[in-house]
């Protein structure tokens, strides 16, 4: 099973070829700043899954959720940065290789991060699918790059 790196490259990989197809099939175009932050939240979906346990993939995800929460706040963007803190929480809701290594896991951990601000702020559902997406496909890279998918 890899470690961080290879989760990363693993995502990175994912991203990039879910990006190229649905680009080359005409389904989604996105600006250059929203793919990166795309291709950004696919990373994040590849180092959930070991976000339970001590690591430097642990780590590493949580730095970076930090630094986006903070960068929220400061933007005076609370909602958005409460969504992201109660998604920080969730990995604490089980051991390692537990229920974040599951299929369903995948699908539903995205949706709930997604469901939250359609059902409190109002927000477009077709303008959150990009992301969903996105968070799904990373995840599923780890998935298969464990071996349990």
């Amino acid at each position: 099973m890899p470690g961080y790196k290879g989760h990363i490259a693993g995502g990175l990989v994912f991203a990039g070829a879910g990006m190229a197809a649905t680009m080359a099939c005409d389904l989604y175009r996105p600006a250059f700043s929203e793919a990166v932050i795309l291709v950004g939240v696919a990373l994040m979906g590849a180092l959930f899954p070991d976000v339970d346990t001590d690591s430097k993939g642990q780590n590493l995800f949580y730095a970076l959720l930090v630094v986006v929460d903070l960068a929220l706040m400061v933007a005076g963007e609370y909602r958005w940065a409460a969504v992201l803190g109660f998604a920080a929480m969730l990995p604490a809701l089980g051991h390692h290789r537990g229920w974040t290594h599951t299929w369903w896991a995948m699908l539903a951990v995205p949706l709930a991060v997604c469901l939250l601000p359609i059902f409190f702020y109002g927000s477009a559902p077709a303008a959150l699918a990009p992301y969903y997406a996105a968070a799904v496909t990373g995840y599923l890279s780890h998935l298969v790059l464990d071996g349990t998918f």
